[in-house]
């Protein structure tokens, strides 16, 4: 699965259905701009702002409310899909505020760069120092919000 991000399209989207959701009860996680193989997928990933659970019928009322405001503005140049849906209990952490969020959460980490060679790890996300880092029964282990971090609230799921 190839993957792009377009940073401006992103923040476009993200700044225009925001309020929009935020009325609805609704907090934005993510908002991804993909591709996968000749099609792309303008994903935007919410949760309930009270903590509920997520369900189709809530992703679909987002859906429906944030679909006119992107036609209007029509940030995107080329076709796409449009799907709105919850980030999932394995959701994958690609901002500061998912770090704060997710601190003192159990995590797995696929890493860039460690000192014992390592590139898996799970643990207990937690601040270190001006970073983050993974504390697990082997100590504690850094890493940068540009490696690949997602929660992990269920033992099953996998990277």
């Amino acid at each position: 699965m190839a993957k792009y991000q377009k940073r401006n399209t992103v923040a476009e989207v993200e700044e225009l259905v925001t309020p929009t959701l935020e009325q609805l009860g609704f907090a934005v996680w993510d908002v991804r701009f993909e591709k996968e193989g000749p099609n792309w997928f303008l994903r935007i990933l919410i949760d309930r702002a009270d903590g509920s659970t997520m369900d189709t019928d809530a992703c679909e009322l987002a859906s429906r409310a944030v679909d006119p405001i992107i036609d209007e503005a029509d940030p995107i140049e080329q076709s796409y899909y449009l799907e709105v849906g919850s980030p999932g209990l394995g959701r994958r952490l690609t901002r500061a505020r998912h770090y704060e969020a997710c601190e003192g959460e159990r995590v797995s980490a696929r890493l860039i760069h460690t000192e014992s060679g390592e590139r898996e790890l799970s643990g207990i996300l937690c601040r270190s120092g001006e970073g983050w880092c993974i504390r697990n029964e082997a100590g504690e282990t850094p890493i940068v919000e540009s490696e690949l971090a997602f929660l992990k609230l269920d033992d099953d799921l996998d990277l």
